[in-house]
């Protein structure tokens, strides 16, 4: 694949990537109190979080649309990158991909899942998915060995995949970049052996006009 072609989608790649990790920043401060703090957490810590998430999933359709399409713009980037891969790409882009797949499930398991159950209010509910029935316990009560989580273990499953979604997506970046490192360094090591085939072929011409002068003496 071409240079210009590649930088495009690297582009296409890095700004959803930026974009979810602005996202997750912005509720740093709601998941900070309840997991990286050694104090025990407030109620008020957890409320904070509960209508902060009330509010994402009560906003309008058009943004999870808008979500969802920068997801896909994303996974775009990454079909550009490796269409006919060359080694760099099936070793950075490949794992790169590994790592935003991983980000996905995290998003459509844990907190698209945490998000409704939130909404719902139905904390500490177990539920076992068979087909299309879904069949729920209250707290306390165990379903085939399924016990339910109430609301504080609930916000903190929400933030914990905040913070594993965050290191993911930063796995990206670092990939990313390390394949621009070595694609520059591989770049410059071909410049350089270019400009020392030149070096001795002119040095060869010279060699063989000096000889040809020599026999004509």
């Amino acid at each position: 694949m071409a240079w210009g072609s590649q930088s495009f989608a690297t582009f296409l790649i890095l700004c959803p990537t930026c974009f979810f990790l602005g996202l997750l920043f912005s509720l740093f401060p709601y998941d900070y109190p309840i997991l990286w703090t050694a104090a025990p957490s407030l109620p008020e810590a957890f409320t904070a979080l509960e209508k902060h998430l009330l509010t994402l999933h009560a906003s309008p359709p058009l943004i999870p649309r808008i979500l969802h399409i920068v997801i896909a713009t994303g996974l775009l980037g990454f079909l550009f990158k490796l269409y006919k891969p060359s080694e760099s790409n099936m070793l950075f882009d490949g794992a790169s991909l590994v790592l935003y797949m991983i980000g996905i499930i995290v998003y459509v398991t844990n907190i698209v899942k945490g998000l409704r159950v939130v909404s719902s209010g139905d904390y500490g509910q177990a539920e076992l998915v068979e087909g299309e029935v879904v069949i729920g316990a209250k707290a306390g009560l165990d379903i085939e060995g399924v016990k339910g989580i109430g609301r504080e273990d609930s916000l903190r499953v929400l933030s914990a995949s905040h913070t594993i979604l965050a290191l993911v997506l930063v796995g990206v970046l670092v990939l990313q970049a390390g394949q621009w490192y070595a694609e520059r360094k591989e770049r410059q090591e071909m410049e350089r052996m270019s400009k020392e085939k030149a070096e001795k072929g002119k040095v060869l011409v010279g060699t063989r006009a000096q000889m040809e002068k020599k026999k004509k003496f």
